[in-house]
């Protein structure tokens, strides 16, 4: 790898959705990622369930034992603002990974049958959808109205500006995932959320020692007057951001950023990141393989398979 080859500029997106309206946040998508572009971005990376809204404060009108006419007609409207994938909504995301000639990375509501799903997608500069990853555990009350992925969406893509794949919000407090994600050899390490604490940021640090790449987290920023993003300002937001791009060796390339919406762009040298395994390498040389091992069924798992007919 050459030096030119080892440089890649990179954005992390922090902004927020237009609850309940995704033609608009759509819209609002096009506009970020062609700012990130003009900041020379190769790859653009959104927050956590940036197309169909993260729904925070709501709760769909459950108690333990108990849901509601209003709470199911509130899931219901949550439920036409996510997308299908593939759909008219993944094909205009491509559209503007194209038109930007960036790799995209979002996170989106991802609808299935009669299932959502936090799901992040991957596009690439050709407008390709390259692949997806959904969430393999919802957080708290996220599982009354997500599903839980499977190992067959644990993607790293193989790209020319390095191997990019993506863990979602507390999905990265798994040590066993994560060490997944280091064994596929991630490299450029996404983390989309919409965690704004500062015990975040201390873990995103701590990942990037731990796995030796570099992590590229993008939180949401909401306003604290409405669930609906798209302003700057207010004293009490309701999500107040914290994106960030950490090091291999945990150090900030670019610091946490708070208290409004904002694009943060910045080179990455891809050659730090073999620098940093010179002494730790946790799939590798300090692995200890002959007294740890992990296993990762990464079959799609399915409620309903379909045998043959049997032979007469």
């Amino acid at each position: 790898m050459n030096d030119k080859e080892s440089r890649v500029v990179a954005s992390v997106v922090q902004a927020g959705s237009l609850l309940l309206d995704t033609p608009g946040t759509l819209e609002k998508l096009a506009d970020l990622a062609a700012t990130a572009r003009a900041a020379r971005a190769q790859l653009a990376v959104f927050p956590e369930a940036f197309v169909g809204g993260y729904p925070k404060g709501m709760q769909f009108g459950t108690s333990l034992g108990i849901r509601t006419a209003a709470g199911r007609e509130e899931f219901r409207a949550y439920f036409d603002s996510a997308i299908d994938v593939p759909s008219a909504e993944t094909d205009f995301i491509g559209r503007v990974a194209r038109e930007n000639q960036l790799y995209l990375v979002t996170g989106v509501i991802e609808r299935s049958g009669g299932t959502l799903y936090c799901t992040v997608l991957f596009f690439s500069p050709a407008g390709q959808l390259l692949g997806k990853h959904r969430k393999l555990m919802p957080t708290a009350l996220e599982r009354v109205v997500w599903g839980s992925g499977d190992g067959s969406t644990l993607t790293v893509l193989d790209t020319p500006i390095g191997k990019i794949g993506a863990v979602i919000c507390w999905e990265n407090y798994m040590p066993l995932l994560r060490t997944a994600m280091y064994a596929k050899g991630i490299e450029l390490y996404c983390a989309p959320t919409v965690d704004d604490r500062d015990v975040w940021t201390a873990s995103m640090r701590h990942i990037a020692c731990e796995g030796r790449c570099f992590v590229l987290s993008a939180c949401q920023y909401l306003p604290g007057n409405s669930n609906v993003g798209g302003a700057s300002g207010g004293q009490n937001p309701l999500i107040r951001g914290g994106s960030c791009i950490a090091t291999p060796l945990g150090e900030w390339l670019v610091e946490p950023a708070y208290g409004s919406e904002q694009i943060l762009t910045a080179e990455i040298e891809r050659a730090k990141i073999a620098e940093g395994k010179f002494d730790l390498d946790v799939v590798g040389h300090y692995a200890r393989a002959d007294v740890f091992q992990l296993q990762v069924n990464e079959s799609p798992q399915t409620a309903v398979s379909r045998l043959p007919p049997a032979e007469i």
